[in-house]
């Protein structure tokens, strides 16, 4: 058995030898010290000596493994020197060439118009909140005063993860958690990502931007919410442009509206645009129902507030002219470096 074991490394420092690259080396390891190699091979017929003989022979194969790997190891090296002097002297960089252009990359329309909506808000007073985008029933409907009923509520709506858990359809649960810790005054903004079990199409897509705004203290009225939304809009559409308001219905305000702004592409007079009509629908606003006051530990008999929210993906459309809100998502470059 010892003569055996000395005759295979005599072949196996032979054969490392004896490669020219780095497979064959590997080629002759596998060979030798593989799981199924030669060494291995003979060392499993150790089971049949006897008890005195198999320590020794043991000893003789460590010496003949630790040999082979010695050996493959310093052919490693000379073989990785020898094709890195190959490669260098086949291979030559012209160092007088221009480099490539690096592209550089920019920002989203959508966060271009985020970016935007916030610097607006931020300049008049709201600080940014932000919540999951993982909420739970109760933060979206329950505390929010829509009833057990209400439409949204249902699957086709709505993206459940169990009975309690939903991916947030809208960001107004952000508002919830907000009011729960802190005690008015509050004027706040809730940006972030939402998500509706919507088709795609060039107005519907099953993810969107949301951008809510809230704002609670004593003697809030809905003046103060027109205020806020004509300034908002003609920093955002133009000096020129109006609003107006249209009665609506949202289960977390009272009274409740959809706000209109005049066309910013025929100042109102109607176009194309706007469907002759010379206004657009903006967003959804209102006062804040006492029962989401109450729901958050405020008293609605001395506190008041309003809400508001928008699509994001809805204005930056309008302000950019795009019409097929798919566009946003598709990651274009030939459509994103338009803007």
């Amino acid at each position: 058995m010892e003569a055996k074991l000395k005759e295979l490394q005599e072949r196996a420092i032979l054969d490392i030898n004896s490669a020219q690259f780095t497979d064959d080396l590997e080629k002759a390891r596998v060979k030798y010290l593989g799981k199924k190699g030669e060494l291995t091979e003979v060392l499993r017929g150790m089971g049949s000596l006897s008890a005195e003989e198999r320590p020794l022979v043991g000893k003789v194969a460590n010496e003949v493994r630790e040999e082979i790997e010695a050996h493959l190891e310093k052919a490693k090296t000379l073989i990785k020197a020898k094709e890195m002097n190959k490669k260098l002297e086949t291979e030559s960089i012209d160092v007088t060439m221009p480099g490539k252009d690096i592209v550089l990359g920019k920002r989203h329309p959508l966060t271009q118009g985020m970016d935007e909506l916030k610097d607006i808000f931020i300049s008049m007073g709201f600080k940014v909140a932000e919540g999951p985008e993982v909420e739970t029933v109760y933060y979206n409907f329950d505390a929010l005063n829509a009833a057990p009923n209400h439409p949204s509520r249902d699957m086709t709506d709505t993206f459940y993860i169990n009975d309690d858990v939903i991916l947030r359809p809208q960001t107004s649960p952000v508002q919830v958690r907000y009011m729960e810790k802190t005690k008015p005054p509050i004027r706040i903004i809730s940006p972030g990502r939402c998500f509706r079990n919507d088709t795609p199409d060039a107005t519907h897509s099953p993810m969107f931007h949301q951008l809510e705004g809230l704002v609670v203290d004593k003697g809030i009225t809905l003046a103060d919410l027109k205020g806020t939304l004509e300034v908002f809009v003609k920093k955002f559409l133009g000096e020129h442009t109006q609003i107006k308001f249209r009665p609506h219905f949202f289960p977390f305000t009272e009274p409740s509206a959809e706000v209109d702004a005049t066309c910013f592409k025929c100042g109102g007079s109607g176009c194309g645009f706007c469907k002759k009509s010379g206004w657009i629908e903006l967003l959804g606003a209102g006062m804040v129902h006492p029962n989401v006051l109450r729901n958050c530990g405020i008293d609605p008999e001395v506190y008041s507030g309003f809400a508001f929210g928008m699509g994001v993906d809805r204005l930056v459309m309008l302000k950019y002219g795009i019409d097929d809100i798919r566009l946003l998502y598709e990651n274009d470059m030939r459509f994103l470096n338009q803007f």
